[in-house]
């Protein structure tokens, strides 16, 4: 005796094949959604150890780190930047061996007087 093999028919396979794949894509949604959420949460604070000093970032503002009366502009610095930090928008003014404000580059030396220490009469 011979035996026939049994086939399915093929709507089931291809239902089935879609079955799979859709679980898959579901999946991998999950994944990615899952990494977006925890991507955003960490994005928004963060810390930096620096000269052994811990510095706490919310966003792109610095808290409560306040800036020596000599800086040194770091990698990726600006002078707005710096400004911001450190609650200088003088910054160009008090330092007038700096004739070109966006010629600022890592290691420039710069006097900071934060707006809160300067007196207005």
């Amino acid at each position: 005796m011979a035996s026939k093999p049994t086939s399915r028919p093929i709507s089931s396979t291809l239902s089935s094949s879609s079955k799979l794949l859709a679980d898959a894509a579901s999946w991998y949604c999950a994944f990615v959604l899952v990494a977006l959420i925890l991507l955003t949460i960490f994005k928004d604070s963060s810390v930096l150890i620096h000269n052994d000093a811990v510095v706490s970032f919310r966003g792109s503002k610095l808290l409560d780190q306040p800036c020596d009366e000599i800086y040194v502009v770091g990698e990726g610095e600006t002078l707005h930047t710096i400004s911001d930090k450190c609650g200088d928008p003088f910054i160009v003014e008090n330092n007038p061996h700096i004739h070109d404000p966006d010629d600022v580059f890592p290691g420039l030396v710069i006097k900071i007087t934060p707006l809160n220490s300067k007196l207005y009469i």
